[in-house]
């Protein structure tokens, strides 16, 4: 799963995500692409699973990319301990979604098959998602 080497702080505010995505929100590198359409987190588990499902969906044809790399660090207290004590220690990492992002993007397939190898990957992330294409 995707993780940094080292983080500059070990521990992160939470913070909020409002607004619309101006960074990362045009196709740069593929020529179809899977947009998100709502803020969220999006956990390493998650982005892993979908790109395996687009992995497995070409059947290891065609090129991907991921657009996105979780870097915020997310603690997390053990069960059954009470208030107090500090925070709590990394538990996994995320990457903070805006509406307007471009997740991943694929090459080399036909425009059916990166059709449903992004419809594949969009049921496995927390968002709301829709694929797009390079206007060539």
């Amino acid at each position: 799963m995707l993780q940094p080497k080292k983080v500059k702080h070990r521990k992160w505010q939470r913070g909020r995500s409002k607004g619309r995505e101006t960074r990362g929100s045009e196709l740069a590198f593929g020529s179809y692409g899977l947009k998100s359409l709502e803020a969220r987190w999006i956990t390493a588990r998650q982005i892993e699973a979908a790109r395996r499902a687009m992995t497995h969906s070409v059947q290891r044809g065609g090129k991907i990319w991921i657009r996105i790399f979780p870097d915020k660090p997310v603690t997390r207290k053990p069960p059954e301990v009470t208030l107090g004590g500090g925070k709590g220690s990394v538990d996994h990492y995320v990457v903070p979604i805006k509406s307007g992002r471009i997740l991943f993007e694929i090459d080399g397939v036909s425009p059916e098959a990166a059709r449903e190898a992004m419809r594949l990957a969009g049921h496995k992330l927390p968002v709301k998602t829709r694929f797009i294409t390079s206007g060539i």
